[in-house]
């Protein structure tokens, strides 16, 4: 893969920006995630994930036995504006 790839198409990082982000020194998904909100789109880094820890194997000394996956969270569903208005039918 060259640097333009793109790893996580939710929110378009490239291969580079990772590479860069773990030469900078952040060498866990969870830094990279606050970092580039890579993971955080609607696939919630169903690919791009692991494809940024087999980065950091490559690019440290780690193995992917030592790189810790983020925790999953059920997405939140969305919420109609008269709802929160309190505009509501029931009674």
């Amino acid at each position: 893969m060259n640097d333009n790839t793109i790893v996580c198409r939710c929110e378009d990082i490239t291969l580079k920006e990772l590479r860069d982000l773990i030469k900078e020194g952040y060498t866990t998904l969870d830094e990279i995630k606050r970092a580039l909100r890579l993971g955080m789109g609607p696939c919630q880094g169903n690919i791009c994930l692991d494809i940024a820890a087999r980065e950091i194997c490559k690019m440290t000394d780690k193995t992917m036995e030592e790189i810790k996956m983020p925790r999953k969270r059920p997405p939140v569903l969305g919420i109609k504006m008269s709802e929160l208005a309190g505009d509501t039918d029931e009674e």
